[in-house]
């Protein structure tokens, strides 16, 4: 028994060791600052909140005017960065100028897509498929010890049988490492679940404090929120739009859980944000993977996306998108529902050709 005991001391050890030592490097990377308010408005609240900053922009200063009910045109088709570009080139292919339609497809634009990548890169956010698979290893972690639980009561009882000499059960012997293995496991499973890293929450916070000065809507939205919007007319609007967006209810009546991004309006509103991470892999293939989910979820050309990760062998072309070469990889788009692409740098698009 004693060496048994040692044995699992040793795996719980080593087991707690790794799922830390995981947590902490996928956590980690160099930071530093931001560079812009869309990169401020991806660590508060996703794509979704970099697509609304935009908006936000454009109607302020009178080339985009958004009226009841949800109804957007464009007055002056002049871009100032690519998300703004974005914005003009989806609403031009747009059937219709509805805000909501336009808010899904600029989120799955490349441009927005794009600033997740980045970054990620520079340690600020942790790609979704990176948060999964650390989630499992703090699953696994937890399941052991509870297996092991009940395999020391039995062990409990067999050494008793075999030998009356009274001496401290087996059971609490080995009850303190799996103990520290379920908390080890709960505790790591609830800090990888945040897609923000502690490098992206002090780059916001030094973002705000060099820039509080400012006041123009796009800061405004990037920084605190829809609730922070001068506009009130504007804020409703955006607000709607993103109620119509949020995730469906699933079979038992609940919603799926969103990304973890810092975003108290994003909570308040119900904002499905999404990022499809270009380094991440796809289900059975290659292939970008989904953060989150909208409105009526995501889905791959080939495969199926539950709950914003993709699968599948690969993807292609449809719903009237098209596919441009990029780097290794191409990005598809569907019309009512966000595709993966099929290589390493892919992204998602809504009926929208890849740039």
């Amino acid at each position: 028994m004693d060496l048994l005991l040692t044995l699992i001391y040793l795996a719980g050890a080593v087991g707690i060791a790794l799922v830390i030592t995981r947590v902490v490097r996928t956590r980690g990377g160099p930071g530093g600052p931001v560079h812009d308010r869309y990169e401020v408005a991806f660590l508060n609240g996703g794509p979704a909140r970099v697509v609304d900053t935009a908006l936000a922009a454009l109607q302020a200063d009178g080339r985009l005017a958004i009226g009841g009910p949800g109804i957007v045109a464009v007055v002056r088709p002049t871009a100032h960065d690519p998300v703004e570009r974005a914005v003009l080139q989806e609403h031009a292919a747009a059937p219709h100028g509805a805000l909501h339609h336009l808010r899904l497809a600029v989120m799955r634009h490349p441009a927005v897509q794009e600033i997740g990548d980045g970054l990620a890169t520079r340690g600020l956010v942790v790609e979704p498929a990176t948060r999964r698979t650390t989630a499992r290893w703090c699953t696994a972690l937890i399941l052991t010890a509870f297996v092991l639980f009940p395999v020391s009561i039995v062990l409990t009882v067999i050494d008793f049988s075999v030998d009356h000499e009274f001496r401290l059960p087996f059971v609490f012997k080995v009850a303190p490492v799996l103990f520290a293995a379920v908390i080890t496991g709960i505790v790591c499973g609830s800090v990888s679940g945040r897609q923000v890293t502690p490098a992206g929450r002090h780059a916001v916070l030094a973002y705000g404090r060099e820039h509080g000065h400012l006041a123009d809507a796009g800061h405004l939205v990037a920084a605190h929120g829809l609730r922070a919007l001068p506009d009130p007319v504007l804020r409703e609007q955006l607000a709607a739009a993103a109620r119509i967006s949020a995730p469906r209810r699933n079979g038992r009546g609940r919603r799926p859980s969103p990304s973890h991004f810092s975003s108290s309006d994003a909570a308040a509103v119900g904002v499905a944000a999404e990022w499809c991470a270009t380094n991440s892999s796809c289900g059975g293939g290659g292939g970008g993977s989904c953060s989150g989910g909208s409105g009526g979820g995501s889905s791959c050309s080939s495969g199926s996306c539950s709950s914003g990760s993709c699968s599948g062998g690969g993807s292609s072309c449809g719903g009237g998108s098209s596919c441009g070469g990029s780097s290794s990889g191409s990005s598809c788009g569907g019309s009512s529902s966000s595709s993966c692409s099929s290589s390493s740098s892919s992204s998602c698009s809504s009926s929208s050709s890849s740039s």
